[in-house]
């Protein structure tokens, strides 16, 4: 039988304190409630249908969610998005998905939908905290683009996921080069950001938000003066109110052209 030690008890409890699960299978759901009680859960809601899920949510502010992939009235790719981009205030927490269909398809969409784990069914007490392990306490950092919103998907924690980005040499070995690749990413959400405020106004204003804060940060931490000043004044336009598109594009435009020149080249085919 499976039993966790106090002291990582202890350090998961802010995560499982409330629970929600989203699983139109009562045995299965059952099950993971009886679970997550035995781990430390106080509040545990279950639900089936995607809709009420949210609604659940909102009103539960969930330090963890639980969803299947799939069924009648649900999509937990969906659902995933939905809360992502939602203005819950719970859109950053955990989200585990689980489904028997461990296919490569079906963890490759939960990654890109903004899933921190994948859980194959049936799994079992171990297989299962070593998931809430992962997102409890190795915290992932949080990509606010306008194509995506979620944990880093660079380092998808999901056991089942043996894909590209999972590999400890796929990450910066270096102050500079971690600084140079923060700097583009961000540049590119920017750019992105731009591009599509049309189609997703209030996406494109988040991303932006977060990549000006972002780099007035790395702007701070490498002592780059004219970085400070341009991401200071995105920033401002953007504490302001509903920024117009013209707005966004010259304070925007003036951060990109501090980006390295084969980085504007690239960014410009």
């Amino acid at each position: 039988m499976f039993t966790a030690d106090a002291k990582t008890l202890n350090r998961i409890e802010p995560v499982v304190r409330r629970i929600l699960i989203v699983d139109p299978n009562a045995a299965s759901a059952r099950l993971l409630l009886e679970i997550m009680k035995s781990l430390g859960a106080r509040e545990v809601v279950t639900e089936t249908d995607e809709g009420r899920a949210i609604e659940h949510a909102r009103e539960l502010e969930p330090g963890l969610i639980f969803t299947e992939r799939t069924g009648v009235q649900l999509d937990g790719e969906q659902l995933a998005r939905k809360i992502r981009r939602s203005n819950l205030s719970c859109r950053r927490v955990p989200i585990i998905m689980m489904t028997a269909e461990a296919t490569a398809s079906s963890i490759k969409g939960a990654r890109d939908a903004g899933i921190h784990e994948f859980l194959r069914k049936p799994f079992t007490a171990g297989d299962l905290f070593k998931r809430i392990e992962n997102v409890a306490l190795k915290p992932r950092d949080w990509i606010e683009a306008v194509g995506y919103v979620g944990p880093d998907r660079r380092r998808f924690n999901s056991g089942e996921y043996a894909g590209p980005q999972k590999r400890s040499a796929d990450k910066p070995k270096t102050a500079d080069e971690a600084a140079v690749a923060v700097k583009d990413q961000a540049m590119r959400i920017l750019t992105a950001s731009l591009a599509q405020f049309d189609s997703d106004p209030m996406q494109a204003v988040r991303a932006s938000k977060q990549q000006a804060d972002t780099l007035k940060a790395l702007a701070v931490r490498t002592g780059d003066t004219r970085l400070s000043v341009a991401a200071a004044a995105l920033e401002s336009c953007l504490a302001q109110g509903a920024p117009t598109k013209a707005a966004l594009a010259g304070l925007i435009n003036a951060l990109l052209a501090l980006a390295p020149p084969e980085t504007q080249l690239a960014r410009a085919g």
